[in-house]
């Protein structure tokens, strides 16, 4: 679209001179404009310039553009594009920053942040609020009001004494006095003649002010050198005991520049080490598959019932504490593998009076896919999920200790921020791992924390100590979330020794196939200027369409930048459906074939113990759970038989001849002589007793085995007495008889009501069907490309309703068009026959009022048949819902 030969005079007008791709890419940046979709473009820019929306969009700039915004709040309304190179570049004119200069300008005004031709750019009015210096909130450029603005409220006097005192004549009103203060403030070479008389204490007072905060305190009496900077305007007051640096002595002081440090190149990341790419592809491997050993050893942990769900939910701090135990690692880790096992909707809490954590149907189904689809299954719940483990044990806003499973750990830019970091990664070439400092600077760049580094709030002291530093940005959100990325990457086996592994390059899909290039040029692994994101500046190539010179042939040069041609980069859109399980396929093919393979066989030790050399086939590895206890884990996992394991896999149903078949069967090595001992003598006492419902009742064919048990102290608190020569009774439930019996070395076994041994089999416990916990969205969700599409037709039809004249007399401002049914139906035959477009106003059967521009093709039966110019297709509208019509003029 070719530029208009007049100025647009506000931000709906100039949104009108853009092209569909232009548009379509501020909805992209900026989804919640278009949640609803705007009737058009008037309202498309009153909702870009709301104060939610602009904070979005501020929050969203990385620092180059938040910072040239920042330069736009303090520069005069409306700006030339010289004025901002000067407040970004300074005097000297930096090559950088005026190379960079085009990409962060053309960024704000995709954005819809700026408006106007270069001669007269304008920030929207919102955003100025909110960067524009005052007392209250001062600027993030330590810069303070102007001469006109902080003598505002000063008496005529006043100002004419400050004028004679800085040398120059007196006038006849207060207006033009302001403008000469301005003018020798603004004038270079009158402005250092003047410092060049004051006193160097007084000079000393401007250094400390020059950065910002602007204000400062003085006394009643000011000292002399604090005198003469007042007497001259230097320093004016804004409050009784406050003084201020006005805005044009810093901007002089500070060789015209803004910001004290201006970053117009995002800082590369850097590469600490480099390895093998298949010593990094077999070290993620490995500890992929400690990942999936883990996280199935936690759900066989709570397969029969986890931990109690507290009354405000999540797991308290002692099963936290337990869960750590059993797994043997650190509690934060054991948060960890909880926290991506629910999110996975592996576990879950089974919703009973007495509510407890277990594991979920999903898990068996799980449980038989091969190791490398449970991984990916797991790495894409990772990606995903919005709960954030590393935020178990802080508090909230409430100062309420945050629990693992519990409320309050949602932080919705955690999926942003993982993959952000993965493809930093990705970027690097194949085996480099980063700096962590360097991946968090990168970051910060990205998205700088505003307020942080800029001016302090505190008001300073003229008289004191000099500018405070700026505020630490080492604890917000995003650092912390890409710290717990890069170490919860390590430990899910994305990455090895740091660097991006090849399943988990091929997890990102086609963005980290692409960054997986080497896209730091040379290869040598000193750091990538940018992967998948926002574009690092001044040693990126410009986009097409831009005039902007590569080589700026002076620090006086203007620059004639056409920037509404300028496409600043923009964030990658997420994986379709298709891609993302094209992508999981690849990373489940290409970690594989670096999985050890499971084994069929154990090696059985004369000290009843089993060595398990690796990972066992599943039916083998339930079985031993079953038969004996782990002892011992690692690179191989040790058995140990005992006479509980043996009764455990009797009560299970199997049989003495069964479990020596087992052992016969997948040992390499005989069965040792004490372990068929084991299980001959376990077996030939299991059952023997038996227990039942009575209260409780023991019966048993020997008597002399009752009477042994009636003689036991140990029997005192189970209250037995007899009923018969076989049959003990007793006062405690089944349960508890059960136990006692056992530890006092018995092997009784329980019956049902009808006499039969009861077998009580492992691992049966499961919750009702659940789903995984949804991701909270950080806003309304990227709009794919039909959407923008559709949206982008329905506001230019809205427009030229509301922008193009009327044949017929309009209605009133913002409502639809009200003709009667004889008037629309007869406006709606003649435009079918000279082909008239029409507007009018509709009402579907929800109630729901529209406006809609329409060609009509024909008009019959009480419907009209039209091209609907909004939607982009042909339709069939009942007349009766139409509101009204009115003709619009020839283009």
């Amino acid at each position: 679209m070719s530029t208009p030969a007049t100025p647009p005079r506000s931000l709906a007008e100039a949104l009108r001179t853009r092209d569909d791709a232009s548009l379509a890419a501020l909805l992209r940046s900026r989804p919640d404009l278009i949640t609803p979709v705007p009737t058009d473009l008037t309202q498309l820019a009153t909702r870009a310039g709301t104060r939610g929306s602009v904070v979005r969009a501020l929050e969203r700039l990385d620092r180059f553009a938040l910072q040239t915004a920042e330069a736009l709040a303090v520069a005069a309304d409306p700006a030339s594009y010289d004025e901002l190179v000067g407040l970004m570049a300074g005097d000297a004119r930096d090559a950088a920053v005026v190379h960079a200069l085009p990409r962060a300008l053309g960024t704000l005004r995709e954005q819809a942040l700026v408006w106007g031709a270069d001669d007269r750019l304008r920030l929207v009015r919102t955003a100025r609020e909110l960067l524009a210096p005052s007392p209250q909130h001062p600027s993030p450029t330590g810069l303070g009001p102007t001469v006109a603005e902080a003598t505002a409220g000063m008496s005529p006097g006043r100002i004419q004494e400050i004028v004679t005192a800085a040398g120059l004549s007196s006038t006849h009103d207060s207006v033009s006095a302001v403008a000469a203060l301005t003018k020798l403030f603004t004038a270079r070479r009158r402005m250092k003649a003047l410092l060049g008389r004051a006193p160097e204490e007084s000079l000393e007072v401007l250094n400390r002010l020059v950065w910002g905060p602007p204000y400062g305190q003085v006394t009643a009496e000011p000292a002399a050198r604090l005198r003469w900077l007042i007497d001259r305007g230097l320093l004016l007051p804004t409050a009784p005991g406050t003084v201020v640096l006005p805005r044009e002595v810093a901007l002089h002081l500070r060789a015209g520049r803004a910001h004290r440090e201006t970053e117009p190149v995002a800082p590369s990341v850097e590469a600490k080490a480099m390895h093998r790419p298949q010593v990094v592809d077999t070290t993620a491997a490995g500890q992929a598959y400690t990942a999936l050993a883990t996280v199935e050893e936690l759900l066989k942990d709570w397969d029969e019932g986890g931990p109690t769900v507290m009354r405000a939910g999540g797991l308290s701090v002692r099963d936290l504490k337990r869960t750590a135990v059993a797994l043997d690692v650190a509690e934060p880790v054991a948060a960890f593998w909880v926290e991506l096992a629910y999110a996975a909707g592996l576990l879950a809490s089974d919703g009973d009076a007495d509510e407890r954590y277990a594991a979920t149907p999903v898990l068996d189904e799980w449980l038989e896919q091969p190791a490398a689809q449970r991984w990916v299954r797991l790495a894409e719940a990772w990606l995903t999920a919005t709960r954030t483990s590393g935020l178990v044990g802080g508090r909230d806003v409430k100062e309420r200790t945050l629990s693992a499973l519990g409320p309050g750990l949602d932080r919705s830019a955690a999926p942003e921020v993982r993959h952000r970091v993965l493809g930093l990664l990705a970027g690097l070439p194949e085996g480099a791992s980063p700096s962590a400092e360097s991946v968090l600077a990168r970051l910060r760049w990205e998205r700088p924390v505003r307020g942080a580094g800029g001016a302090q709030r505190s008001t300073g002291n003229a008289e004191g100590a000099g500018a405070q530093g700026g505020a630490r940005e080492d604890d917000d959100l995003r650092s912390r979330l890409a710290r717990w990325t890069l170490s919860e990457a390590e430990m899910l086996g994305v990455t090895g020794r740091g660097a991006l592994s090849a399943q988990g390059r091929a997890l990102l899909g086609p963005r980290g196939a692409v960054a997986g290039g080497g896209s730091s040029g040379s290869g040598s692994g000193k750091g990538v200027e940018d992967a998948g994101g926002s574009s690092g500046g001044a040693n990126s190539s410009a986009p097409s369409g831009s005039s902007a010179p590569s080589d700026p042939s002076g620090p006086g040069d203007k620059l004639p930048v056409h920037h509404h041609q300028h496409r600043p980069p923009t964030p990658p859109d997420p994986l379709s459906p298709a891609e993302q399980a094209a992508a999981s396929a690849a990373a489940a093919r290409l970690l594989a074939p670096l999985l050890p393979e499971p084994l069929d066989h154990v090696l059985l030790q004369a000290d009843l113990t089993a060595v398990a050399p690796g990972p066992l086939e599943r039916p083998l590895a339930d079985m031993l759970d079953v038969l004996a206890d782990v002892e011992s884990k690692g690179g191989a996992t040790v058995y140990r038989f005992t006479p509980g394991s043996v009764r455990r896999a009797l009560d299970a149903g199997r049989s003495a001849s069964d479990l020596h078949d087992f052992l016969t069967a997948h040992s390499r090595t005989p069965v040792p002589q004490p372990l068929a001992y084991l299980i001959d003598d376990v077996a030939r006492r299991h059952g023997h007793l038996r227990i039942g419902a009575a209260s409780a009742y023991v019966r048993c064919d020997d008597d002399s085995v009752l009477s042994e048990i009636l003689a036991d102290k140990r029997s005192a608190g189970l209250r037995l007495r007899r009923l018969a020569p076989t049959v003990l009774a007793a006062q405690a439930d089944p349960a508890a008889l059960l136990d006692g019996l056992r530890a006092m070395g018995f092997a009784p076994a329980a019956e049902s009501a009808e006499g039969d041994v009861v077998i009580t089999r492992a691992h049966a416990r499961r919750t009702p069907p659940r789903t995984a916990p949804e991701p909270v969205p950080d806003g309304p969700p990227t709009p794919d490309t039909t959407l923008l599409s559709a949206a982008i037709r329905a506001i230019r039809a809205g427009d030229r309703a509301s922008t193009t004249p009327l044949k017929t007399t309009p209605s009133p401002a913002g409502d639809l068009p009200r003709t009667s049914s004889a008037e629309t139906l007869a406006t709606m035959q003649a435009a079918v026959l000279t082909g008239g477009t029409l507007w009018i106003g509709y009402v579907n059967a929800e109630g729901a009022a529209s406006q809609r521009v329409i060609a009509p093709i024909r008009v019959e039966g009480g419907f009209v048949t039209a091209y609907d110019h909004t939607a982009d297709e042909v339709r069939t509208y009942p007349l009766h819902r139409v509101t009204g019509v009115a003709e619009l003029a020839e283009d």
